[in-house]
């Protein structure tokens, strides 16, 4: 009788936070439209991405803000989802997402920081601006279309093995699509990518999903 309220409270909890991402989205429409849409499908279109970068994107403008936390908070969904999905003895609780949501929330921050200062102290924030941008950029556009597909699981009854092999699909895509934007900075500076991929994304990683074990 205990777990079948845990389960309760659980989708009771995930419906609220739906509901929430889904009165940000509104909110974010409101602030700026064509903003919205652009980062929608930046995947398809380069141009919105140099806007961006010549626009100055900055995580402390309102709208940047307030993308970059529904970013996290529905990539806290669907890891929270996987875990569970790997070990069905979990007891589904709500504070689970939390906990996953803060962690994610201090990683991006803490990365973002670290890619900003570092840029600055080596004196390349000119040279890597597109790259760090595009990635935020193509970020949000991940977040995006994660939103749909993560609605659309919830109430369609999709297996939960479609909603991963998206999510991982959808990242392969946006590394390509970095890749293939940035190609010229990336292979004139190949030996420092790989360091960079290393130290910012595989070795967090890493250590972020050992965390959340």
């Amino acid at each position: 009788m205990q777990g079948i309220e845990r389960i309760e409270n659980f989708n009771n909890g995930i419906t609220i936070v739906l509901m929430a991402l889904f009165t940000i989205v509104f909110l974010l429409k409101g602030l700026n439209a064509d903003k919205l849409k652009g980062f929608a499908f930046s995947f398809f279109n380069k141009a919105f991405v140099e806007k961006e970068v010549e626009e100055n994107m900055s995580f402390f403008k309102t709208f940047y803000g307030i993308i970059f936390i529904f970013s996290v908070a529905v990539l806290a969904l669907v890891v929270t989802n996987f875990l569970q999905y790997q070990d069905p003895t979990n007891p589904q609780e709500i504070i689970q997402y939390w906990a996953i949501l803060l962690i994610l929330f201090l990683y991006f921050l803490i990365k973002w920081v670290l890619e900003n200062v570092l840029a600055a102290l080596f004196l390349i924030k000119e040279e890597v601006r597109f790259f760090l941008i595009s990635k935020s950029t193509y970020f949000y556009t991940v977040s995006l279309m994660l939103f749909i597909a993560y609605v659309l699981f919830e109430y369609t009854g999709l297996k939960p093995t479609y909603l991963y092999y998206f999510t991982c699909f959808l990242f392969v895509l946006r590394f390509l699509i970095q890749i293939v934007n940035n190609k010229k900075l990336i292979f004139s500076k190949l030996f420092y990518f790989i360091l960079y991929l290393c130290a910012f994304e595989i070795a967090p990683l890493f250590i972020l999903f050992k965390l959340m074990l």
